[in-house]
């Protein structure tokens, strides 16, 4: 039986019209109907035919949009809408700013750039940003905050994606993101419990581990998830990762092959989040295509077994026809009961109730307006925030040869040294390449600039060490290597022949390293005196760090995170 009292109480907070509409609204559906709420999927365009099956041969709970232009996206969220019986979720990994969906929204972030302002102040402003443009265009999920640890530095999915290594501004800024969004009308989702951080290796290529003991959990992204949930977070994103002492703790006996990551293991979704943690909102997995759910059991088993498990959703399909065919027949088969489906989509409708999202369709307000979306979107106030957010976050890590502020005259001739991540195997693009807008940048300040370019010639026939020091004041590196799913390192490849760009001269040319991604560069440039960390190649971060390095404005970033890596070779 169903206990509809649990909608009166955190997160949902229904009154008796919004229990009421949850009732009937599932008293009212078949089983394939019950299927398909199950199901979050996903929308690139708004290619009608596909999103109309989405909406009423599926008949689908959710749908997630990338980003798209305004018109694009107003067009596929009007679609969804208009075409769904029952008010659909839409969502968007709004982890930075308003452009996680909307391609002209703002970018506040990201996370880690929130963070080196050394409060929750802009963590609370991109919470406020993203849940205002989103809806403005009929958004109404958030898949953010992530409230992730930077446990490792070797991670190569999360770094500046997680606000911090401080588990304490991660708290801080993780439920300031959440109230600042929710105000807006804007359900969030915070991920990806158990806690994403402390492995090397992404939950997109393998099953990755958080390894913390319990009593270290609780002291750390335990006490991140209790306060975001206290917070009145309304779904929990979980990922395929494990966390292999509390399910040993939950599920006495375990054998090592049959722990499982959080999105197929009951212990930790009801043991630990629903539990002990207090969890009473919406589940839902992360993306299932990923290697990290497909690797440890059968596609055909694991399917259904999310739902049997504790997940309420199921984002993506691997191939829609044949995962919702293994959703129906574990419904059939008794691997999802008839009560675990209705508490499912109990738990589905109740966020939808929450949101408000039957009587926006009642009121026709589910649909975009377009007049007042463009007014709100990328608008100046926001704008104002990215660029107070840029001031606040740039960071000095190092100014070991006091090179800042920098003096024009003093070094004219710069050789630019662009160090950008290029696409990888899925054809995923890398960081954009910084050279010719920081080519820009520093000739509109009167330097001369050079770009870097590998010598022709072998070993012993290279052009002589005296000619770059008679050649050049300063070398600057500039590196864009960002953060992307399917890649194993983040990692500097320097060139041919024989590291032909690493610093070789760094010990007689005064040279800096500006970091606009990665924040770890120093692990592979340790003897660079002069390293800064500015977390995002975009213009106003450019702005930015050309107006500190010159001294027109002061460096006010804090390190979240260290940037030293643990090294003591990186701070000489």
């Amino acid at each position: 039986m169903l206990n509809y009292k649990l909608l009166e109480k955190k997160p949902f907070y229904l009154n008796g019209e919004g229990v009421n509409w949850v009732k009937t609204t599932l008293e009212s559906m078949t089983t394939e109907e019950k299927i398909g709420q199950l199901f979050c999927l996903i929308a690139y365009d708004s290619e009608d035919e596909m999103l109309k099956l989405f909406a009423r041969e599926y008949k689908i709970g959710g749908c997630m949009g990338r980003p798209m232009p305004f018109d694009e996206i107003c067009k596929t969220i009007t679609c969804l809408q208009e075409n769904s019986r029952i008010p659909m979720l839409i969502a968007a990994n709004f982890e930075a700013g308003g452009d996680g969906l909307i391609k002209e929204g703002t970018n506040l972030g990201p996370n880690m750039q929130v963070a080196a302002a050394g409060t929750a102040e802009f963590a609370k402003k991109m919470g406020y940003v993203c849940g205002r443009e989103g809806t403005a265009v009929g958004a109404n999920w958030a898949f953010a905050p992530v409230i992730d640890i930077d446990k490792n530095f070797r991670n190569p999915i999360m770094a500046t994606r997680l606000f911090s290594s401080d588990d304490k501004l991660v708290k801080e800024c993780g439920a300031a993101y959440t109230k600042a969004c929710q105000e807006q009308g804007m359900a969030v989702s915070i991920k990806h419990f158990p806690g994403d951080g402390a492995d090397e290796r992404d939950q997109h290529l393998v099953t990755s581990i958080n390894s913390l003991s319990c009593e270290e959990w609780d002291a750390t992204y335990g006490e991140v998830y209790k306060a975001c949930i206290e917070e009145g977070a309304m779904t929990v994103m979980v990922g395929h990762i494990m966390q292999p002492a509390y399910s040993r703790k939950l599920s006495p006996g375990i054998k090592d092959e049959d722990i499982m990551p959080a999105t197929l293991a009951p212990e930790l979704i009801n043991g630990l989040l629903r539990e002990k943690l207090g969890f009473n909102g919406m589940v839902v997995t992360d993306a299932t295509t990923m290697a990290g759910m497909c690797i440890p059991m059968s596609r055909k088993r694991a399917v259904p077994y999310t739902i049997a498990a504790g997940c309420d959703m199921f984002l993506f399909t691997r191939n829609l026809e044949e995962d919702y065919g293994f959703m129906k027949a574990g419904v059939e088969d008794g691997t999802i009961t008839p009560e675990r489906l209705d508490e499912a989509v109990f738990r589905i409708l109740g966020l939808k109730a929450a949101l408000k999202l039957h009587k926006k369709k009642e009121d026709g307000t589910l649909i975009p307006d377009i007049k007042k979306a463009r007014k709100i979107v990328g608008c100046k106030e926001h704008k104002d925030m990215e660029l107070a957010c840029a001031d606040r976050s740039v960071t000095l890590v190092k100014n070991k040869q006091n090179l800042i502020p920098l003096k024009v005259e003093d070094y004219k001739r710069l050789l630019l040294y662009p160090i950008i991540s290029g696409e990888n195997a899925l054809g995923y693009s890398g960081g954009e390449d910084v050279t010719e807008i920081m080519k820009t940048a520093l000739e509109k300040e009167g330097f001369q600039v050079e770009v870097f370019e590998p010598a022709r010639g072998r070993e012993g026939m290279t052009a002589k060490y005296q000619d770059m020091l008679d050649k050049y004041d300063l070398l600057m590196y500039v590196g864009n290597m960002v953060t992307k799913s399917n890649q194993t390192v983040v990692r500097i490849e320097w060139a041919q022949p024989m590291g032909a760009d690493c610093p070789n001269f760094q010990a007689d040319i005064p040279t800096m390293f500006i970091s606009f991604a990665n924040p770890y560069h120093l692990i592979d440039v340790p003897r660079i005196r002069t390293y800064i960390n500015a977390y995002k190649f975009k213009q106003v971060n450019v702005d930015a760090v050309m107006d500190k390095i010159l001294g027109r404005s002061e460096f006010l970033g804090k390190d979240p995170v260290d940037s030293f890596c643990g090294m003591w070779d990186t701070r000489l």
